[in-house]
């Protein structure tokens, strides 16, 4: 890195620290409403900043909803919540056309999908067709209605969550479509003291209510600096090294690994993992990426698209344990 790259990055670290303490305000005033659960609040403006989705695994009542919703009032920006049934059709959720008798013409009606963050509570419980067009509007940033093609808002998220215990009747997402989220986290339960104070927060007459911090638009400006952060080649290099160590766990030492895994991570993981590394910096109040950034955020990146064997389930391992060793092997810059 020469002088001159030295002072660019200088100036744009410098240009970050101002730009990016809306972020400090918005997971301050978050807190006020939600105990605990910093990593997917972070993860969710990260999610934001990258224009990504993220896929949620955790047990009911670990106040999924509460966390979006309040995330969504604090940004000012339009929320929905979709529960995902057997019985639901993707008309449910993008809407259809409805006859109108007095002019006897076909008008749209949009379905909740047309918002700026989406909670897919379930998502395992609706079946394909419904998850497809779920995953249309993800991908596309567009669903059809009739013949017609509507464009999803400039702030669109989704947040899906999936129960892990499977349960009767579910339908799990094929493995193509896990690889559109951006995340997969995995949710725990709260600690005692968290526990403590839920209680005491929630046992009064009015809940707590967070205030407004800023517009969508903030995050949307934020989206365009958060791209600017310089990565060094070798962090190039170190992103690719643990996305090839994946695919050829043999060629880093990890020969053990090869029969592990089924499937390593597809080119979207590189692409994943740079673009969220760049925003892990940009809420950490930084002009540059650091090692330290992909390693915090690879689990959440890695661990739905790197897809154990049969063998490895035999033996007790997951993609956590995997990712782990990976990480433990590749060099760091």
């Amino acid at each position: 890195m020469g002088g001159m790259a030295n002072l660019d990055v200088q100036s744009l670290t410098e240009e970050i620290k101002t730009r990016s303490r809306f972020i400090d305000d918005i997971l301050g005033e978050a807190s006020k409403v939600v105990v605990g659960q910093r990593t997917l609040l972070e993860r969710l403006l990260i999610a934001m900043l990258c224009d990504g989705h993220v896929l949620l695994e955790g047990l009911p009542g670990l106040a999924k909803t509460l966390t979006i919703k309040t995330l969504a009032d604090i940004i000012h920006a339009d929320f929905q919540r979709v529960q995902f049934t057997p019985d639901l059709l993707p008309a449910d959720l993008v809407g259809t056309m409805i006859f109108n008798q007095k002019t006897g013409d076909f008008t749209p009606k949009k379905g909740p999908i047309f918002t700026n963050l989406v909670l897919a509570d379930e998502i395992n419980r609706a079946p394909a067709k419904v998850q497809s067009a779920l995953l249309e509007a993800m991908g596309e940033h567009q669903v059809t209605i009739g013949e017609t093609t509507y464009g999803m808002q400039e702030l669109f998220v989704v947040l899906a969550t999936q129960n892990p215990i499977e349960q009767e009747g579910t339908y799990p997402l094929p493995e193509a479509q896990l690889d559109r989220f951006l995340f997969k986290i995995k949710m725990t339960y709260p600690t005692i003291q968290e526990e403590k104070a839920i209680l005491n927060r929630m046992s009064g007459v009015q809940a707590p209510k967070a205030q407004k911090v800023c517009h969508p638009d903030a995050i949307l400006e934020a989206r365009k600096i958060a791209s600017r952060i310089y990565m060094d080649e070798k962090l190039k290099d170190y992103i690719l090294a643990i996305i090839f160590a994946t695919r050829y766990p043999e060629k880093v030492g990890l020969a053990k690994l090869k029969p592990m895994i089924q499937v390593g991570a597809s080119p979207r993981a590189t692409l994943a993992l740079a673009k969220a590394s760049r925003a892990n910096a940009f809420i950490q109040h930084r002009g540059f990426v650091t090692p330290e950034d992909v390693k915090s955020i690879a689990y959440d990146v890695l661990r739905h698209r790197v897809l154990v064997s049969f063998e490895a389930e035999a033996e007790g391992m997951d993609s956590e344990q995997i990712i782990r060793k990976i990480l433990e092997q590749v060099e760091v810059p």
